[in-house]
């Protein structure tokens, strides 16, 4: 076992934390399954491996993430989503890894699977990300979407052998789901830093997204699936804008109404 906490918050993936925390077995005393509200057997998935389950509010990833890491046993945290397993490397990096001080956070490749297959190439391909890190120096930002680590000046990252398999989308309907819940919660982060939703973002944005994971960054090259998640993410950019200027426009009807 590793002195580190495992923290993932969910709701409603019975289908998919099984293999999650099955993949970390042996690794850690303290894994915590923070659930918002689960209607399908996700919290009984949970108990059955011997998670440690707490229930509380979505408030957005961010704020959400922050909430869940409080409640962990150790101060070092391995940050999951429930469709993110760990792959035999990462389990054996993991259980050799020695932390350097507690500003050093430390960075894992990604394997990304649509339905079972490998995504190498486009939006989804040599995906990295930083989940391994210390909360006494590092927290989530606040944001509802698209969330960061807050990562101070000076801040080491080190990276860390293996992968992590991020099983993110089960089928086009599962993903077309997904999609519109982040378009929806995009548009609001967009609204609340005063952003506008002009024409060219509109219509152009979508264009150049779909251009950009499909063709420059080689996203045909994956076949099928590749077209589908260049489409779809080209799909979810012009739902967010569309989402953004209903929104916009709401507030300035708003604020005609007020004005004597």
């Amino acid at each position: 076992m590793q002195s580190l906490s495992v923290v993932i918050i969910c709701k409603n993936e019975a289908g998919i934390l099984g293999k999650t925390l099955q993949s970390l077995e042996g690794l850690s005393d303290d894994i915590i399954v923070y659930d918002n509200g689960s209607t399908d057997g996700t919290q009984q998935v949970a108990m059955l491996f011997n998670a440690k389950l707490h229930a509380g509010n979505f408030e957005g990833f961010g704020k959400t993430k922050n909430k869940a890491i409080a409640l962990a046993k150790y101060d070092w945290i391995l940050s999951l989503d429930a469709d993110e397993a760990i792959d035999e490397e990462l389990k054996r990096s993991l259980l050799q890894w020695q932390p350097q001080n507690d500003k050093t956070v430390y960075g894992i490749a990604f394997k990304n699977f649509f339905a079972n297959k490998h995504i190498r190439f486009g939006e989804w391909g040599r995906d990295y990300h930083v989940r391994l890190f210390n909360r006494k120096q590092i927290k989530w930002d606040e944001e509802p979407v698209h969330e960061n680590l807050v990562l101070p000046e000076g801040t080491d990252i080190k990276r860390v052998k293996g992968f992590i398999l991020h099983r993110t989308m089960r089928d086009v309907i599962d993903f077309r789901k997904k999609m519109e819940r982040y378009a929806g919660l995009g548009a609001e982060k967009y609204f609340r830093k005063g952003k506008k939703a002009t024409w060219l973002k509109l219509y152009l944005s979508p264009f150049f997204t779909f251009v950009n994971y499909y063709f420059l960054r080689l996203g045909f090259l994956d076949g099928r699936e590749g077209y589908i998640i260049a489409r779809m993410t080209a799909w979810y950019t012009y739902m967010k804008y569309a989402r953004l200027r209903e929104l916009n426009r709401q507030s300035a009807m708003d604020n005609k109404q007020k004005t004597p």
